[in-house]
């Protein structure tokens, strides 16, 4: 009788973790859907955004003698530092999601570190800061509990040390990785670089073409306050990105748990059962043993 008991309380346990499970998932559905269409429209603002700096870029560097002067766009084949960004949650249960940036970030690290660059760490979210600190590798900001909410203002703050470093002359690169919302059962991880801003696609043709009415000396000081704006609310956006694939993950991965302790539900039944018709085929023995044996 004592393996029944233990194979029930098995059962129990397993019945309330599948209850919690089920839970979770409808809670990461319906955060999802908010996620989702939130995304969805930070998704065409921000590619308005880097419509527009490509276009004046194009203009500059097509009109004028030298190209463009600016930083933002000088492009650097051998950087001697660089700032890594990287999104993680804060929260876990939610599959490979945040192991996958960890290692996006670990392999940008060794890349460089090949190079002898100097590399600098800044981090979104408790999962992937607590990581590198309990791996005892410094980060030079970490920030929790804004990857779970994104804010615009947290966001822009958290970005303009990096700029300020970037336009001083203290790193040459600026990269950003997280893992990104691409459906609703699948992650798209990203390692972008945000500064320099890239002006390998640029096409003199198309900025014949321009529709934007802008005055030649206006061009590169509204390029400049353009690629602030830039980068902050493509870190914004990560944030938001990274926010819904996190919820997909989760939900992924509680579906998943739900249904493998289901299976599990079922195998204890059955071993139950089995051990129940063991118990009583022994006890049927006895007892026609004691029959028999006072006849």
């Amino acid at each position: 009788m004592a393996n029944l008991k233990e194979i029930q309380r098995q059962i129990k346990s397993v019945s309330n973790t599948q209850k919690t499970t089920r839970a979770m998932k409808m809670v990461s559905t319906a955060k999802l859907r908010r996620a989702e269409e939130l995304a969805k429209r930070s998704r065409l603002f921000a590619q308005k955004t880097n419509q527009v700096i490509a276009e004046i870029a194009s203009r500059i560097h097509c009109n004028k003698v030298g190209g463009i002067d600016s930083r933002s766009f000088v492009q650097n084949d051998a950087p001697k530092s660089i700032d890594i960004i990287f999104v993680t949650a804060d929260k876990g249960l939610c599959g490979g999601f945040n192991i996958q940036t960890i290692k996006a970030v670990k392999r940008l690290m060794a890349e460089y570190e090949n190079k002898d660059v100097n590399i600098r760490i800044r981090g979104i979210g408790k999962k992937g800061v607590e990581y590198f600190a309990f791996n005892q590798v410094e980060l030079l900001d970490g920030v929790k509990n804004l990857s779970s909410a994104p804010d615009m203002q947290r966001s822009s703050e958290f970005m303009t040390r990096s700029i300020k470093d970037f336009n001083d002359g203290v790193v040459d690169a600026v990269y950003l990785v997280y893992n990104g919302y691409k459906n609703i059962i699948t992650q798209e991880l990203h390692v972008n670089r945000l500064l320099p801003v890239s002006i390998e696609n640029i096409d003199c043709e198309s900025a014949k073409d321009s529709v934007l009415e802008l005055e030649a000396f206006d061009e590169e000081k509204m390029l400049d306050s353009l690629v602030t704006k830039y980068v902050e609310y493509n870190m914004y956006y990560a944030l938001i990105d990274s926010v819904a694939a996190e919820h997909s993950a989760r939900m992924q991965a509680m579906d998943a748990a739900t249904n493998n302790a289901k299976e599990m539900v079922k195998s204890l039944t059955v071993k139950f059962n089995k051990a129940r018709q063991e118990s009583i085929t022994t006890e049927l023995i006895e007892i026609i043993s004691g029959v028999e044996s006072m006849k």
